[in-house]
Order: structure tokens, then C-alpha cells, then sequence
């Protein structure tokens, strides 16, 4: 059985795979990827890898 912690990175990671597949076709050669920033149990931040040579996941995330 999951810890309530494990069970909340469960769920920010499953959001994270989901961004990560708006970077279909894309992305190549880099992976596809996304990311999720939470704060006090609050998404502050999202991103995703869009294309090739552009700023990364993270880096979207961490600018809204």
C-alpha cells in the first residue's frame, strides 16, 4: 500500500506523462518530456518538451 505522499507523486507524475505526450513527433531527437511543479500540495507550474531545439519542460514550467 502506497503512502499518501507516494500516492500524490503517483498522481503528479501520471500528469507529467500525459504533458509529456503533447511533444509527439516533435521532440526528436530529444525525449519527449514533461514537467509539474507542486508546491503545498498545489500545481503551480506545467510544461512540456514542444519541439526540438527550444527551451525544455522545466523551463516552461518554471515561467508561468
Amino acid at each position: 500500500m502506497l503512502t499518501e505522499q507516494a500516492a500524490l507523486d503517483v498522481h503528479y507524475m501520471a500528469r507529467a506523462l500525459e504533458l509529456a505526450r503533447n511533444g509527439l513527433y516533435s521532440t526528436h531527437p530529444n525525449p519527449r518530456v514533461g514537467c509539474v511543479i507542486v508546491r503545498d500540495g498545489q500545481i503551480v507550474g506545467e510544461g512540456w518538451h514542444v519541439r526540438a531545439g527550444e527551451p525544455h519542460a522545466e523551463v516552461h514550467a518554471l515561467r508561468q
